[in-house]
């Protein structure tokens, strides 16, 4: 049997050697990458023709999207999944030239993480009825990636058993942008010493609650993680909406359907739509995940993703650092428009320039620049965002 949920016992974050390529992965598994939003908290540089995970943020040479693939490309042999939108298609073709066309679905219009997942749950299903999916989004940020494959390993040995599984994070700050795993008893599967039941799905909370989490240990992040077989996630998703399943798995069978059957789909979250009831049951397990991750939520997170210029004490900067001029300020500059950006005795400034917009403020205000798309879109300027 597992032991009682120990954080302290999990290993400790570091530096840790990247897997090699060529690994073999489990043979059951596909990754699943959903590939959707318009991360308008890092506007104007990501938008919604061009989102964050098109977007190389962290000055490595690869994009968000190509990072993912990268990553989990060592655990399933090769066998990567994306679902996008129409207006992506040729850009993450552009950007994956070795994914098979039959794994690049692409969907009519945005309906939310659900019915992405379970597209691809459906079309997996047909190809293999006991086929195991691990679904991790586009763009995030994940270091430790022996840690990390040690995890989703653990987390495909509790799927074969019929769980739900999700990646939970082990939290470092009482952060109120995050949903909660409330962590249960050790489960006691074979292949996955460190898996627990969920006892519980928590809404993001207040200041003084995330506190609470923190101190407790037993309570990790839902980072939006999931691996589960393929017909597990569509028989819970047939108990909470029934049509939905029914439409997939029509799509699945003959796609030329999927234009016509696509409207008629639901905008939900797998996390409402199954993940929270799924739990209720008794049917969601946990692997706690203690490797560096980020969401690169805004420009606040990006700048901490990134190493201080050696051109620029004080200062990020993420593009051209030969256009920046720097006297005494810190913070984030991106310079990706060409121009020369000077900065000038201002402390924890954000300064995001581009071919036709420049945003200036400050890391305190950085969770603030959705609600400038928001005022853009109502205010007649909606091709800037």
């Amino acid at each position: 049997m597992g032991q009682p949920y120990e954080p302290d016992a999990l290993p400790r974050l570091g530096s840790m050697p990247d897997l090699e390529s060529g690994v073999d992965g489990p043979p059951d598994l596909t990754a699943v990458i959903p590939a959707g939003g318009a991360g308008t908290r890092l506007w104007p540089l990501s938008r919604a023709g061009s989102p964050k995970f098109l977007h190389d943020l962290t000055g490595g040479g690869r994009t968000l999207l190509q990072d993912t693939a990268d990553r989990l490309r060592p655990l399933v042999s090769a066998r990567v999944m994306v679902v996008t939108g129409e207006r992506h298609a040729d850009a993450v073709r552009a950007q994956l030239p070795d994914l098979d066309p039959d794994d690049l679905l692409v969907e009519p219009s945005p309906r939310d993480s659900m019915p992405a997942i379970g597209l691809a749950a459906a079309v997996l299903e047909r190809r293999d009825p006991d086929a195991v999916l691990a679904s991790f989004a586009a763009d995030h940020v994940i270091g430790d990636l022996d840690v990390f494959a040690d995890r989703v390993r653990q987390a495909v040995s509790a799927a074969r058993d019929g769980w739900l599984v999700t990646l939970g994070i082990t939290p470092t700050t009482p952060a109120t942008g995050f949903g909660y795993i409330r962590v249960g008893a050790a489960l006691g599967t074979e292949g996955a010493p460190d898996a627990h039941r969920v006892d519980a799905f928590v809404e993001k909370p207040d200041v003084a609650r995330a506190r609470d989490y923190l101190a407790s240990g037993d309570h990790l992040w839902n980072a939006g993680m999931f691996v589960v077989r393929a017909s597990v996630l569509l028989e819970l998703l047939a108990q909470q909406h029934p049509e939905m399943t029914t439409v997939l798995r029509q799509i699945a069978e003959d796609p030329s359907r999927l234009a016509d059957l696509w409207g008629s789909l639901p905008a939900v979250a797998i996390d409402h739509a199954v993940a929270e009831p799924a739990a209720a049951a008794g049917r969601v397990a946990v692997v706690p995940a203690p490797f560096r991750w980020d969401d690169v939520g805004d420009f606040a997170s990006l700048a901490d993703l990134l190493d201080e210029s050696p051109l620029h004490p004080g200062l990020r900067v993420l593009g051209d650092p030969g256009l920046v001029v720097n006297q005494g300020a810190t913070g984030l500059v991106v310079a990706t428009g060409g121009r020369t950006v000077v900065t000038l005795g201002v402390p924890d400034l954000v300064v995001v320039d581009t071919p036709d917009v420049v945003l200036v403020t400050t890391r305190e205000h950085a969770q603030d620049v959705k609600g400038v798309v928001a005022t853009l879109r109502a205010t007649g300027r909606g091709e800037l965002t």
